[in-house]
């Protein structure tokens, strides 16, 4: 009889009350139970890092349950399936499961697993990342939520993080006219240089209002926010008449004890006639294919860039977990937990 491997996993201890760090996780090792009819044991090869688990760390209105205290930390994981007690699904078979956990190892149900389809000359972590919900993000936020089209002037924020420089290189596929609003001239130069922006503002050196000033003298139609807080009110100040704001996330204000304001001039929404969406990727996701029947060719075809940044060990995923809020860090941020096979 195989004796269960002993899994690690990260658990929550203690809500953040502002910046999470190790000290409000605690990393465990727990026995890894024996599977059940329909169950896989997956071995966990990467772990994705995404803003939206600060909110989940909290138990501030959200719009999936919190994680508890005591329970593992939440996050997509890619891994390798080790056993299987589930027809569809055989040992070796790579599987991506969306709230797999930060561990070593995930006992699931087959349902909860999808095939990685492994393209030729894609890497893995493109599964995590411009093939995954990365990509679905940018895809239905950019185009079936924003409606990007040819003569727009879009302004995308946290434009060189994982979902900002895929939607706006889609508005650029478009025929849009896209500004980038990123921090730091290395990601400046990157999301203009080799993602093909029109320009970039580098809110971190310039004041980002008169900046938008002279790079869209004629307005913006679409606003694609990512981060909140004044950037957003330098957007949405700026918006023509009928402009459209999808609210994809607001990560400056995830670290927040307090709910995050909305924009200070809210009498523009009125009078510019502006139409404000929020959506979350997980309300897409029966309509992944339709999305990925688009994304896989660009990607084949290299219309589409994107970046990856690796930290290694499941054990530093909570000091990984700052660079989203940092900036440091390039693109799709991911933990390998293991060597790929």
């Amino acid at each position: 009889m195989t004796e269960q491997p002993v899994n690690e996993q990260w658990v929550l201890k203690r809500r953040p009350v502002h910046d999470a760090g190790p000290d409000d996780l605690e990393l465990v090792a727990r026995p890894v139970p024996p599977l059940q009819d329909g169950q896989l044991l997956v071995r966990n090869i990467y772990l994705s890092l995404d803003p939206t688990q600060r909110i989940w760390m909290s138990d501030r209105e959200q719009y999936l349950p919190p994680v508890e205290l005591g329970e593992v930390m939440r996050g997509r994981v890619m891994g390798v399936v080790e056993a299987s007690r589930a027809e569809r699904f055989r040992p070796g078979d790579l599987v991506t499961v969306g709230l797999g956990g930060w561990q070593r190892y995930i006992v699931c149900a087959a349902a909860n697993a999808q095939r990685v389809p492994q393209l030729p000359g894609v890497p893995l972590t493109a599964y995590m990342s411009v093939l995954g919900s990365t990509g679905l993000t940018a895809y239905f936020g950019m185009l079936d939520i924003g409606k990007a089209k040819a003569g727009d002037t879009v302004v995308v924020s946290a434009a060189a993080g994982a979902v900002g420089s895929i939607a706006g290189q889609l508005a650029k596929l478009q025929g849009a006219r896209v500004i980038g609003i990123a921090g730091g001239p290395r990601k400046c130069d990157w999301i203009v240089g080799e993602l093909g922006f029109d320009a970039a503002i580098d809110y971190k050196n310039e004041a980002v209002g008169p900046a938008l000033d002279r790079l869209c003298p004629q307005g913006i139609d679409l606003n694609f926010e990512n981060v909140g807080g004044p950037v957003m009110d330098a957007v949405m100040s700026r918006m023509n008449n009928h402009g459209r704001v999808v609210v994809c996330g607001l990560i400056s204000t995830y670290n927040d004890a307090s709910a995050a304001p909305g924009p200070s001039d809210f009498a523009r929404v009125l009078m510019r006639r502006l139409s404000i969406q929020g959506f979350i990727v997980i309300d897409y996701l029966p309509r992944a294919a339709e999305a990925l029947a688009v994304l896989a060719p660009l990607v084949q075809e290299g219309r589409l860039k994107w970046k990856t940044h690796v930290v290694d060990g499941l054990e530093n995923a909570p000091d990984a977990l700052q660079r989203l809020f940092t900036g440091d860090h390039d693109g799709k941020l991911l933990v390998r937990i293991a060597p790929e096979p």
